[in-house]
């Protein structure tokens, strides 16, 4: 079994990655960099979606390239961490959420256009993504466990909110997504979730509580400079959490998360 890691801010190397080789994958959208190697005793591909330090802010990253350059490596599950802004105030900062529904009502990649590996008219393959949650079940199982078995604090289920980036969000757009139930925000992992899905590529997003969301707590806010440590805090956390997962997933447990339905 080959499994996909796709880290974002503050984690642009995995600690504890063994024999990384790192190699360019072509795609039809692009080439990606990728580092090949092992993680926690499995064969892992790394895809570090802003690359090393930082060159793509969240308007630049390549998802359709991203999520294709780990299907041409025959990855059989994708493990995703984001770090996030918390909605939900009982959310304690540095805890970790492991997301079980998406909002993400554009699905748009960041040029604007509808975010789909469906380009082509025409093209083999070609149909709709349905689906009830948008995550796969075995590995929110995983990462759950893993989460719990290095006793950090986790969150069995939330909602994941794409944001547009690079800017941050009003009070009133955060108002918004609080009454749709969202539960933390970030600005990359929407559309990851769902061209993942149509490639047929088991997903789970791990995401990890930076600060809390514009107006969320307006009595006490969060000090960028918080934001700033905690992101850099993340790194080990989703090291260790992702370590302990990895060797739980179940490849015989794995299946494409949802229907993907071909008009040919």
């Amino acid at each position: 079994m080959r499994i996909g890691i796709i880290t974002g801010s503050g984690t642009y190397a995995l600690p504890g990655f063994e024999d990384g080789t790192p190699a360019t994958v072509a795609t039809r959208f692009g080439d990606v960099p990728v580092t090949r190697g092992s993680f926690a005793g499995a064969d892992v591909v790394h895809v570090s979606r802003h690359r090393h330090g930082h060159e793509l802010v969240s308007h630049q990253v390549t998802h359709q390239a991203n999520i294709s350059a780990l299907a041409e490596e025959g990855v059989d599950a994708i493990l995703s961490a984001t770090v996030c802004g918390a909605c939900d105030p009982e959310l304690g900062l540095g805890s970790l959420v492991v997301f079980d529904d998406l909002h993400f009502l554009a699905n748009r990649l960041p040029d604007g256009t509808i975010c789909t590996l469906h380009t082509e008219p025409g093209a083999a393959g070609r149909g709709h993504w349905i689906f009830d949650g948008p995550f796969s079940e075995p590995l929110r199982a995983a990462l759950l466990a893993g989460a719990r078995a290095v006793d950090h604090p986790v969150r069995d289920g939330g909602c994941y909110g794409h944001v547009d980036g690079p800017r941050f969000n009003t009070r009133t757009e955060i108002r918004m997504l609080r009454q749709a139930g969202v539960t933390c925000v970030s600005q990359t992992a929407g559309p990851e979730t769902v061209l993942a899905g149509e490639a047929k590529i088991p997903y789970a997003l791990l995401g990890y509580a930076t600060d809390y969301a514009n107006g969320v707590k307006p009595e006490d806010p969060t000090p960028v400079s918080e934001l700033v440590r905690l992101v850099a805090a993340s790194t080990a956390s989703f090291a260790a959490a992702l370590g302990a997962a990895v060797p739980l997933v179940d490849a015989a447990s794995l299946a494409p998360n949802g229907t993907a339905f071909a008009w040919d």
